[in-house]
């Protein structure tokens, strides 16, 4: 019975990770803040928390020392939506370059909670399993992802801040940038007050490319004054 039990939780956590995995790699492609390791750290400890919650009913229900407990089986399972809330909070939040951060973090620390609860309960394995699925999930899947998953997910996002002399010269390095096989998500152009254009661009680039060879890259091109690169991630 109790091999049973083991083999049904590795079950339900791979069946979770797996639709984790699906979530998450919809709004990774979207470039949406809750992407692949968040969506995937929040199904799992959900099944998780769900799966200690009606098996501590169950064992509540046998009476000891003359006194009856009963439990509600998913009352546990109810709280999720408390963390749940606690993540939509943290999505709002903003660094000074427009980009979000910390949600991974955000929910590991959830993650955590949970498997602090599972152990409490007594639930061992089941908190052994979950972090293993979660360091998997967090760890070894995105790296797989960067060499075999969508073009989107083998791209690093960066903002890229390049000032040129003439006006003249912005269309042609925008288009020599996308030549370059560089994904543009987003464009905007800025005049200055010295006379100069300040071309602002986030863009996706290979995993592979290295910082210096990007930057020499578009230092190189014709009409360009000052590069600065930030990467977004």
């Amino acid at each position: 019975m109790l091999e049973y039990i083991h083999w049904e939780v590795l079950v339900k956590l791979g069946v979770t990770a797996i639709l984790g995995l699906i979530i998450g790699l919809e709004r990774e492609i979207k470039r949406k803040p809750i992407g692949l390791k968040t969506s995937l750290v929040i199904s799992i400890v959900s099944c998780l928390l769900t799966i200690v919650s009606i098996e501590s009913a169950y064992r509540a229900t046998s009476a000891q020392q003359g006194v009856n407990i009963t439990m509600d089986p998913l009352r546990l399972a109810a709280q999720i939506v408390s963390g749940i809330g606690f993540l939509g909070a943290g999505a709002i939040l903003r660094r000074g370059n427009d980009s979000i951060s910390g949600l991974t973090t955000a929910a590991i620390i959830w993650g955590a909670a949970g498997i602090g609860i599972a152990v409490g309960a007594g639930f061992y394995f089941e908190a052994i399993a979950g972090v293993v699925f979660i360091m998997i999930s967090v760890e070894l899947i995105p790296s797989i992802m960067t060499w075999i998953g969508p073009k989107q997910l083998r791209e690093k996002e960066m903002k890229l801040d390049i000032i040129v002399h003439e006006n003249k010269y912005v269309k042609t390095i925008i288009d020599t940038i996308q030549n370059k096989k560089i994904s543009v998500y987003h464009i905007r152009i800025r005049d200055l007050k010295d006379g100069g254009h300040l071309i602002q661009l986030n863009i996706g680039v290979n995993y592979k490319l290295k910082l210096t060879n990007l930057y020499e890259l578009i230092s190189n091109m014709e009409g360009v004054k000052q590069v600065e690169i930030e990467s977004l991630h």
